[in-house]
């Protein structure tokens, strides 16, 4: 054999790295080129996906659920431009991603060389590290180091920048050979001082009314388990935001379900909220106490104590004083939970069956409150009909991820987690609409032996509904299901809500999605009858490739929003 054959390129040596750091999947449209062949070669599979901004969703969703980074890779210029929207997502999020993106090569910059950009800049924004490497005896340290800020610390995205032609040149001998994995987050596992884990329990064994409020954090932690055991142990009624939906099982008798907007008419939170608000101490657990989180700042009440757990310090009073806990959720609650064991709960154990009470009439409001529209057998039909149809699948093991928008509020409004740990993936960090079906490819292959279900509305699959063609080619098998009402429904609500109208984008010409899932090769069906959905979701789910089910839904219908609380009223 030539003896050039066996001389390895930087661009092996990144897919070496890549395979040390257990990289299964690698989100890439060919480019950069080096980089992919050798990938490939090491057995990485590549998921092209169609359009440019659709690989870092797509890497998001494969990193929230497989609890590892994720890696996606894109040429210069335009490509790159493309790669913000989903890592600005992740950086909100929390989501660990590795971007790896082509430069010019290094005797061409700052020359007006072909798509050209300074990508340096153009990452700082929405990454938590970016660097271009320069040198062909660096490429491990370049590597585990991006892996690293990936993945330690509070998750999110990174940037390494590879000039083309470094990644064709001779690798050199490194001084040292590095071995560690460094894929899986979180990376390091750190927790509070003793001393304020001691002042945490105290205040929690003497509060009246305590609360907790669990963010995403508790998932991207592994958290969950150790929330139920302390929501179990310490009698405590846990809400969660949007992103925490799952933390806890809903079913368990002091779940409150998810608060931040909705607490609109025939909403969970218009009755839960009432806990927050008499709240003596609130636990915040993995959560950015955002303005969707906490419905635009309100629910966090003045008077009381906070407890406030994250990663992240910086996060930790930026809008409410409190105990500061800086820690992984999973550690610290396994401490808190260690300390609270030492100590006498009769007092909370003899307020629960009054709090199960309270709150076990607050869910039978509810349920009497959305029934209408549960089991609505009206057309066109009622997006609380489909939640309805999909509520025993989640005993399956099914996940569902949804768009942003209105897709997210019907997800986590309406279906209620069956287990501590059952994860439903939407967009919270920036909420960009296109990003349900990437987001769902990433988590189908995250967990292939678990059923997927990405919930769209048409203005959403409008970004991204050439990704049908990525699965049916990689023979992923998502169920998409396209609620279709004709309408931007969000925009052009809250457009009436504020301006008593709203503009002329809200509206769209009709649309047979079906037909395009058809000419994408994909299985699908177009659906008006509410009677027909639970068969269609049946075969959905269960078959062994793509399937899109097109739902006509009411163009009236809007998930109970504090927003809209005025106008339901007076309907």
């Amino acid at each position: 054999m030539d003896s050039h054959i066996l001389e390895k390129t930087v661009a092996d040596r990144v897919a070496d790295a890549l395979v040390r750091h257990q990289v299964k999947y690698l989100f890439a449209q060919s480019l950069p080129s080096a980089v992919v062949l050798a990938a490939e070669a090491r057995g990485i599979c590549q998921i092209s996906y169609r359009q440019e901004n659709m690989g870092g969703a797509m890497a998001d969703g494969y990193a929230r659920m497989s609890g590892k980074v994720g890696v996606v890779a894109a040429q210069n210029g335009p490509a790159a431009t493309l790669l913000v929207p989903p890592l600005a997502e992740a950086m909100k999020a929390s989501v660990p991603i590795v971007a790896l993106v082509q430069e010019v090569e290094r005797d061409q910059a700052d020359r007006n060389a072909f798509q050209e950009l300074d990508h340096v800049s153009l990452f700082q924004s929405c990454t938590k590290w970016v660097r271009r490497i320069q040198v062909e005896n660096r490429i491990d340290d370049y590597v585990d180091a991006a892996f690293t800020a990936a993945s330690s610390g509070r998750p999110g995205p990174v940037a390494l920048l590879l000039p083309a032609d470094l990644l064709r040149s001779k690798a050199n001998a490194s001084g040292s050979v590095r071995v560690a994995c460094l894929g899986h987050y979180p990376l390091d596992r750190l927790r509070p001082t003793d001393s304020l884990i001691e002042q945490a329990a105290d205040w929690l064994v003497s509060a009246q009314r305590p609360v907790v409020l669990a963010g995403g954090g508790v998932h991207g932690a592994g958290a969950s388990q150790e929330l139920a055991r302390l929501q179990d142990m310490a009698s405590l009624p846990v809400a969660t935001t949007n992103m925490g939906k799952g933390s806890v099982d809903e079913h368990h008798s002091l779940s409150l379900g998810v608060l931040g907007s909705l607490t609109g008419p025939a909403s969970l939170g218009k009755h839960t909220v009432s806990f927050l608000a008499n709240a003596d101490l609130v636990v915040l657990v993995g959560t950015r106490t955002n303005q969707n989180g906490t419905d635009n700042w309100s629910q966090i009440p003045p008077a009381a104590r906070l407890i406030h757990i994250d990663i992240d310090p910086s996060e930790i009073g930026r809008n409410f004083e409190a105990l500061r806990l800086a820690g992984d959720a999973r550690e610290t609650l396994c401490a808190l939970n260690a300390a609270l064991v030492k100590r006498d709960l009769s007092q909370q154990t003899a307020r629960r069956a009054q709090l199960e009470a309270e709150i076990a009439l607050c869910w039978q409001l509810f349920e009497t409150a959305r029934k209408s529209s549960y089991a609505s057998a009206r057309s066109p039909i009622r997006p609380e009909r489909v939640m309805g149809e999909l509520q025993p699948w989640l005993n399956t093991g099914l996940t569902v991820v949804a768009d942003a928008s209105y897709s997210s509020m019907w997800v986590t409004g309406q279906l209620r987690a069956v287990s501590s740990g059952t994860r439903f993936i939407t967009p919270r960090g920036l909420a960009g609409l296109g990003w349900g079906l990437p987001l769902a490819i990433g988590a189908k292959l995250a967990r292939p032996d678990k059923p997927v279900v990405a919930l769209v509305g048409d203005g959403g699959f409008a970004h991204s509904w050439a990704e049908l063609e990525t699965l049916v080619r990689m023979k992923i098998p998502v169920t998409v299901i396209v609620l279709n009402n004709g309408i931007l429904g969000f925009q052009r609500d809250a457009e009436n809500v504020k301006f008593g109208r709203y503009t002329t984008a809200c509206h769209f010409a009709p649309v047979d999605h079906s037909v395009i899932a058809a000419a994408c090769g994909c299985q699908s069906v177009r659906i008006a009858d509410p009677e027909a959905l639970a068969q269609q979701i049946r075969n959905g789910i269960e078959a062994d490739s793509p399937y899109l089910i097109e739902v006509m839904t009411d163009p009236e219908a809007h998930p109970p929003l504090s927003l809209f609380a005025k106008m339901d009223q007076a309907a």
